[in-house]
């Protein structure tokens, strides 16, 4: 779906979340009417009320990955939703609208408002670049194997406390969790923590009927997706770990309030849990019963989180907030800490912020088949940490070819879960995908599924809380499995535990500069402009490591892209300053080429700053089954002796360029990044890097004047570091394609006010929406972030117009047009909007049916033309409604419900109505209800 408009002036766009704001569909002026918009969009309100509006076709399922607006590719910002998931809509305040670029609503990389790509011949299973290519053999097996169960017998229950508040949040919390824990294993017992991520909160037993709110309505029972770790947790239990995996339904119903989607409560949430078990190994007997049937003591000196999709951001910023605190007035729990985090999970991660904890070991889990946080964003778990700290701890990616995002969870699993589920992969009958629609070659059962994750996560459990290195060539693309993990095909490759920096594009930790020649070229991993980026939006399918984020371009981030066509034609990097390999065994290097691709053979050659030059070996790199619906553009380890270097004397303290030559024909590549490499796993000492919170300050707008006020941001903790700050643009009118925002690279230190943001207010006497200015972080060296974005908020402090329903057409003849007018007691800067619910009409009367009235208005109005008809009181979809809106300046509008002749005799119609508005906190606001009558024809 393209359309023809450009949004300028982006400084003005206000990211909201998803879940919030009530329906719109058919309430204005749709498709090319609207400014060039195509079937869908309009632009709503006036001044600073103004919002783009997209409204679907079906409800958008409640997942884990934001809904966004982009233009030309680019951010515009998190649109709100209304509470059926169909409609979401954007401030955009006075910023123009004209043409020139296509509108698209993503989440998670995938696109909402287009079908399912089709296949292009480019990603469809290929044969080898060589034709002699061998096919890429299994990985030999790990000679230990951490999926094997161990020795102690289980037992399992679940604890519910009192609820608790978090700040931004309404609604109470529940404190409640599922314990499997080992039966009579000696001593102190390490702990593993997990925490599910966004899903549906509350479900109706015996219906296919689930809901996002919270808490759950009258006749709903809680999903139990804290109960779908199981299988996880039993394994890591027979091992000797005390596990409980903690229920987050509370945070998941209103963290569409939290500029971080919800990461601090989470997190909140977490700590909480951890204190109250620290609590209980203090006094045993205030401990639950399943607590103290367990009879394992808690040591919460070895703890793992295990966080899936939101959770696993959650569980990153718990790790940071154990290691920092977060500001008090953002923080859920201020009590001691008294544990350690020796490592986190992440399974299909989310990370909204881009903002990794350096200096925790992780391992992240990411979906090959993932179709709710499909751009595989996690990956910036890895790329992220480069050059922020000192490189010792361990970050691993784990790429689980035929996984999707949701059989992780039982909970979320047909056939498994208690509640409605669905696999989030969204298969087409017609168009089915090559690699991820059930019964493929390489689509994963949903068992297959569940036991490598639950392998990964006790090989995850065994580095980083017990330190067995023997496990470590599972984790770092050494190239091994675990026979546990059954049929699966997993990849792995890592950053860190003391890999040297060599040639990392974009990365601050590099030595210097980088240049490219020959075959080659430096790329930008996030760039609107094709010439500039590492790959084009028009390529086809996905790179998880150029996963976007706030803005595009985005500063600091690059790769080096290949590209030839004859054999043997070179690419060379060479830094600025050279770099050191000593003491390093191999030269690492993470290497993409395009999906289904095989074969791909470089020679590598490295040169020290003298000219003197060494021939380090040969790599092959095949890729991944991949199609336009996948995130497949991923790199694999490849590592090639660094003994040659030393045979041929090269310094290797002074290396200066890295040269690669390929074997095949023609062929692309993309070179993330190399390092010097060597086993083992060297010490982790977490340090409390100095941090940085971007906070948000609410203001009434007031009635006149202009007013400047400041984004609030916090600076805490000792030392100083570096981040690179994005500002709105003053007066941008978005021509230089960079998204309205200013970029920088700030120092930071505590107690200074390094980071100066300045909003303007502008004050009125008319009601509107709220209109943020916002400004937001990423962290480049010797700092941690926990709040990366917040700004200003001016907030509507006018009332809203009262609004009065008057009879034009009450009584009509079939054929024609029931009328009521909808008029304000004064115009807004907003539309003002409503709907009308139909009622059994009293007594019994014959009442209008869907057979009654103008189809083209039935489809309007409930999404399709039910056949047989319905009665007006009892629609397909129970809240479903016709909509109105009141266009901001203006004071009148209509709600018709056209009539058709159907040729029948019969007996007059009734129909009865109630007219609803909503107020500031978008409830509605029912009114004084009206009837109409239908005069038969004939």
């Amino acid at each position: 779906m393209t359309t023809a408009v450009t949004l300028m002036a982006l400084a003005g766009v206000s990211p909201g979340l998803a879940y919030a704001q009530p329906d719109t569909a058919s309430a204005a002026v749709t498709g090319s009417a609207a400014a060039g918009l195509p079937e869908g969009w309009r632009v709503a309100g006036s001044g600073a009320g103004r919002e783009l509006v997209w409204t679907a076709e079906e409800a958008v399922p409640m997942g884990d990955a934001r809904v966004e607006f982009r233009v030309d590719g680019r951010l515009l910002g998190y649109p709100e939703a209304a509470a059926d998931g169909r409609s979401f809509r954007l401030a955009i305040g006075a910023e123009r609208v004209d043409g020139g670029a296509r509108l698209s609503v993503t989440a998670g990389g995938r696109r909402l408002d287009a079908e399912a790509p089709a296949q292009a011949p480019r990603l469809r299973p290929a044969a080898p670049a060589d034709p002699g290519a061998r096919p890429e053999a299994p990985l030999p097996a790990n000679p230990v194997d951490p999926g094997v169960p161990g020795p102690y017998r289980t037992v399992s229950g679940e604890y519910a406390l009192k609820d608790v508040r978090l700040p931004g949040f309404p609604e109470p919390v529940e404190m409640r969790a599922a314990v499997t824990a080992p039966a009579g294993a000696p001593g102190r017992r390490p702990v593993a923590l997990f925490l599910h991520g966004r899903h549906g909160t509350c479900y109706k037993p015996g219906v296919e009927e689930g809901s996002g709110e919270w808490p759950c309505p009258a006749g709903m029972r809680p999903i139990p997706s804290h109960q779908g770790y199981g299988a996880a947790q039993k394994l890591l239990a027979s091992q000797g770990y005390v596990t409980l995996s903690v229920s987050a339904n509370g945070v998941n119903g209103q963290d569409h309030r939290a500029d971080d989607g919800g990461a601090q409560a989470r997190s909140s949430l977490v700590r909480l849990h951890l204190a109250r078990w620290a609590e209980w190994g203090e006094h045993p007997d205030k401990a639950p019963a399943v607590v103290r049937k367990a009879a394992a003591a808690a040591d919460l000196s070895r703890v793992l989180l295990v966080g899936h999709s939101r959770g696993g951001e959650g569980v990153n910023r718990a790790a940071l907030d154990s290691l920092s605190a977060p500001p008090a007035g953002q923080d859920g729990y201020r009590g001691p800490v008294r544990w350690k985090i020796r490592g986190d999970v992440l399974i299909g991660p989310t990370i909204f912020g881009q903002n990794p904890v350096p200096d925790v070991p992780s391992m992240t889990i990411l979906p090959g088949c993932d179709g709710d946080v499909s751009d595989l964003q996690g990956q910036l778990y890895l790329d992220a940490t480069r050059g922020v700290s000192r490189g010792a701890a361990l970050h691993s990616a784990v790429y689980v070819v035929g996984a999707n995002h949701n059989f992780f969870n039982s909970e979320w699993t047909p056939g498994q879960a208690k509640a409605p589920a669905v696999d989030d992969f969204w298969s087409d009958g017609e168009q089915p995908d090559p690699v991820c629609s059930p019964g493929t070659r390489t689509r994963l059962a949903a068992p297959q599924q569940q036991a490598a994750g639950a392998a990964y996560i006790a090989a995850a459990a065994r580095l980083f809380v017990a330190g067995d290195d023997r496990v470590r060539p599972l984790l770092d693309g050494t190239g091994r499995r675990a026979p546990s993990a059954g049929p699966a095909r997993v990849l792995t490759h890592a950053v860190g535990a003391g890999r040297v920096p060599a040639f990392v594009p974009g990365s601050p930790g590099a030595a210097a500069a980088l240049t490219v020649s020959g075959a080659g070229r430096l790329c930008a991993q996030i760039d609107p402009d094709a010439a500039r980026a590492c790959l084009a939006p028009d390529e086809g399918g996905q790179s998880p490591h150029f996963a976007s984020w706030e803005t595009s371009p985005e500063p600091g981030r690059d790769a080096v892209a290949l590209r030839w066509t004859r054999t043997g034609t070179p690419v060379t990097v060479r830094s600025e300053r050279p770099v050191s390999l000593a003491g390093a065994e191999s030269l690492a290097l993470r290497v993409v080429v395009p999906p289904n691709t095989k074969g791909t053979e470089l020679d590598v050659t490295v040169a020290d700053a003298s000219g003197r030059r060494a021939a380090l070996g040969r790599v092959r790199v095949d890729g991944l089954p991949g199609s336009e619906r996948t995130a497949s553009y991923w790199a694999r380890e490849v590592r090639v002796p660094l003994s040659p270097a030393v045979r041929a004397r090269l310094d290797l303290r002074n290396i200066a360029a890295l040269e690669l030559a390929p074997r095949t024909a023609e062929g692309r590549a993309w070179l993330v990044d190399s390092w010097g490499f060597r086993p083992g796993l060297p010490a982790v000492r977490p340090v409390a890097l100095p941090r940085v919170d971007v906070g948000r300050l609410t203001v009434d707008e007031g009635d006149s004047g202009v007013r400047t006020y400041r984004v609030p941001v916090t600076v805490s903790g000792s030392g100083s570091g570096q981040v690179r700050l994005f500002a709105p643009k003053p007066g941008a009118d978005g021509a230089d394609g960079a998204d309205g925002f200013t970029s920088r690279v700030v120092t930071v230190r505590p107690g200074h006010q390094d980071i100066d943001v300045r909003v303007p207010v502008e004050g009125n006497t008319r009601y509107g929406w709220d209109v943020t200015r916002d400004a937001f972080v990423k962290a480049v060296r010797g700092i941690a972030v926990g709040a990366h974005r917040g700004g200003v908020t001016a907030r509507n402090d006018d009332p809203m117009p009262e609004v009065r329903v008057t009879p034009v057409a009450d009584a009509v003849a079939e054929g024609q047009a029931l009328v009521w007018r909808v008029t304000l007691s004064r115009p807004a800067d907003a539309d003002i909007l409503g709907g009308v619910s139909f009622l059994a009409p009293a007594g019994g009367a014959p009442e209008l049916s869907t057979a009654d009235l103008d189809p083209e208005w039935v489809r309007d109005t409930y999404g399709s033309v039910p056949d047989p008809a319905r009665p007006l009181s009892r629609p397909e979809y129970p809240d479903a409604y016709a909509a109105f809106a009141v266009p901001a300046g203006e004071t009148v509008t209509e709600v018709r419900v056209p009539t058709v002749r159907d040729g029948v005799a019969e007996p007059a119609e009734a129909l009865r109505a109630v007219p609803f508005t909503y107020d500031a906190e978008w409830r509605q606001v029912p009114g004084r209800e009206f009837t109409g009558t239908v005069r038969d024809a004939s």
